[in-house]
């Protein structure tokens, strides 16, 4: 792809947004769209935002469990930016039919740094010694392309399909959890849907944060302190619209819960 076809997929996906209106997907009109391709769409998505007034507060990891992998039919993780306006804090209602088009929801580990982390290089003891403190945590992911029809070039492009995300209210060190077997039970409007473990996501919560930090040094971008970093769900994806309550509970750290409106 030229730079005016990445620019011009770039504003495309930003209207997409702001329209809630979503668009074919671009593996269908451009056969030739690389990942590499696609990151540059998503920073050109990313500098419409920041034009706009939004501030990077993160980043996020996606596609690390083989469910949501295969639920999606991609087999790479990604990764995309976290802005001031995604944020919401325990007690929140989350305005996803004001703000989102597509709405899937996801249990996580959220990682909160105290130290920047710049790849190539960094081990898990470097992560965990840069981590401040991890916290129990919704994502509500959304797609700007018709139908969540995505290869791996789509999701990349849509900025890892960020939507919104809800932080819980109590923070653990995590060097006093095991954050590959800790166990998560997500329930929706009071049923159990799904249950899965921090090894769910590459083996670990930890080794997503590095994977990360290694890929993002590779472009000279490092990961920086106070910056919150989703680490990938353990659970499927999970459509959520208005009136719907979710909590998750992670064995060692805590709960968190969204009402969505």
């Amino acid at each position: 792809m030229d730079k005016q076809q990445i620019q011009t997929c770039g504003d495309e996906l930003y209207q997409a947004m702001l329209e809630r209106k979503p668009v074919r997907p671009l593996t269908e009109r451009f056969s030739d769209i690389s990942i590499d391709d696609a990151y540059h769409i998503s920073l050109r998505m990313l500098e419409c935002r920041i034009e706009a007034g939004e501030r990077v507060i993160g980043k996020k990891i996606g596609l690390t469990s083989k469910a949501v992998q295969n639920m999606l039919k991609v087999g790479q993780p990604d990764f995309g930016y976290l802005t001031h306006v995604m944020a919401f804090s325990q007690g929140e209602e989350m305005p996803i039919s004001e703000r989102l088009m597509q709405p899937k929801a996801e249990g996580e580990i959220a990682f909160i740094l105290k130290k920047d982390l710049m790849g190539p290089g960094v081990t898990n003891a470097d992560v965990l010694a840069a981590t401040d403190c991890v916290i129990p945590c919704f994502e509500v992911v959304d797609s700007r392309i018709e139908n969540w029809e995505i290869k791996i070039q789509d999701t990349v492009a849509d900025n890892a399909s960020c939507g919104l995300f809800l932080l819980g209210d109590r923070a653990v060190d995590p060097r006093k959890v095991d954050l590959a077997t800790c166990g998560m039970v997500v329930e929706k409007n009071g049923s159990i849907i799904s249950t899965g473990a921090g090894a769910a996501a590459l083996g670990s919560p930890v080794n997503c944060v590095t994977w990360l930090a290694n890929t993002l040094g590779q472009f000279g971008i490092p990961l920086k302190a106070g910056e919150v970093i989703l680490s990938g769900s353990l659970v499927p994806l999970e459509p959520v619209k208005a009136g719907d309550f979710m909590s998750v509970s992670i064995g060692g750290i805590g709960s968190a819960y969204v009402r969505f409106i």
